[in-house]
């Protein structure tokens, strides 16, 4: 079926050589950052994580969210997924390897991440969060292609396939929640002590995945002759509306128990992160905007006529992943580090470096999509109309 991914017209190919040409960007800045290491980046000794990260944690939970699809689809037989589950899937595809290449770029010495396979360590959550992204990614791709190949071929898929998928169920769940524990599981980071991280976690995985799935469906329907159905970009959007609202209560209670415990070291984080802390607060408009973009996400969302309507959609589609993202990523990671275990304040921004060794990982990361979602709609153009 790769054939099919080398078929485009004009536009498409165009893409490809903007992505490769990004791609190309980011190698040159890494290979900068190999030979001087992480001293190029704006990480220092009190913020030993940064930008990198913040976007493995923020598409670990985009990889999660495909499970909104999973689930109802083949547990449920909610047929009006049928169209779009493949699409979810191979997004998670998408979406893990870029976490994957995330780790790797942190690292200074890159071939070290397989010391996690070599050498395993049973009682660190590295190694669990190592093994079940492989391991989700794997799923993900043998049951994405072979139910494809299946639905080419018009014929039901292996007998096989089916515990894997229930086997994939879990495995959802687990990837976002293991990664949560790396984080709640350091005494030292008060931002991070919290039992309600991994929910937290989840529900922004719940919102962020079949958002950013949503905007797909509706640009695949706007440049191709593939229609994954309004029905079921409706049913996500509900999805959405109701994993937003849970992530922004878990989030009143985080404020709620740090403000009411009076934790002094609680509080120094919070306050940092949204009215600033000893005069620094770089991250307080990106907080105060995340806040707004998923508040007013979720009123839109609610809204059955605001809901229906596709581009108020797409612009709450659009709110929500910026402000997860946020939320998540920026937010997560500089408030962990922020004030520092010694309570001092030492800001961290991201170097172009950063920047765009970043987005050559997600140049990556569009084009494994990109080849996939050519090759899906292909199929299912094929299906519905007899030709490609």
């Amino acid at each position: 079926m790769l054939e099919l991914a080398l078929k485009g017209n004009k536009t498409y190919w165009l893409w490809i050589t903007g992505l490769l040409a990004v791609l190309g960007a980011g190698a040159f800045f890494y290979a900068d950052q190999l030979r001087y290491g992480l001293m190029v980046t704006g990480q220092s000794r009190d913020v030993s994580w940064g930008f990198y990260t913040a976007q493995m944690t923020y598409f670990v939970g985009v990889a999660a969210g495909g499970v909104m699809l999973v689930l109802p689809y083949y547990l449920h037989d909610y047929k009006k997924f049928g169209r779009i589950t493949l699409l979810g899937e191979f997004l998670a595809v998408a979406s893990l390897v870029m976490c994957l290449l995330y780790l790797l770029i942190h690292l200074g010495q890159p071939m070290r991440a397989l010391n996690v396979f070599l050498y395993p360590t049973p009682w660190s959550m590295l190694f669990w969060d190592g093994n079940v992204l492989f391991g989700y990614l794997v799923l993900n791709i043998i049951i994405g292609w072979n139910m494809l190949e299946a639905e080419r071929n018009s014929v039901s898929p292996p007998i096989w396939i089916k515990p894997l998928i229930y086997l994939s169920i879990p495995m959802a769940f687990s990837i976002h929640t293991i990664t949560a524990f790396i984080y709640c599981g350091l005494p030292g980071r008060g931002f991070w002590l919290t039992a309600v991280l991994a929910p937290r976690f989840l529900a922004s995985a719940f919102a962020s995945g079949p958002a950013l799935l949503i905007l797909l469906c509706m640009f695949i329907r706007k440049m191709t002759r593939f229609d994954p159905g309004k029905e079921a970009v409706q049913t996500l959007a509900l999805i959405v509306m109701y994993a937003l609202t849970a992530n922004l209560f878990f989030l009143a209670c985080e404020v709620f128990v740090v403000f009411y415990s009076g934790i002094p070291s609680h509080i120094a984080h919070i306050k940092y992160l949204y009215v600033g802390l000893h005069g620094q607060g770089v991250l307080v408009p990106w907080m105060w905007t995340s806040i707004f973009s998923m508040v007013t996400a979720v009123i839109l969302l609610m809204i059955p006529f605001t809901r229906k309507n596709e581009t108020l959609l797409l612009f709450s589609c659009c709110l929500v992943f910026a402000g997860t993202w946020i939320d998540k990523g920026l937010g997560m990671i500089s408030g962990g580090f922020v004030p520092s275990a010694l309570h001092q304040v030492t800001e961290y921004v991201p170097t172009v470096h950063e920047i765009i060794i970043s987005a050559g990982v997600t140049a990556i990361g569009l084009l494994i999509l990109t080849i996939l979602y050519k090759i899906t709609v292909s199929v299912k153009v094929y299906n519905q109309s007899g030709a490609v």
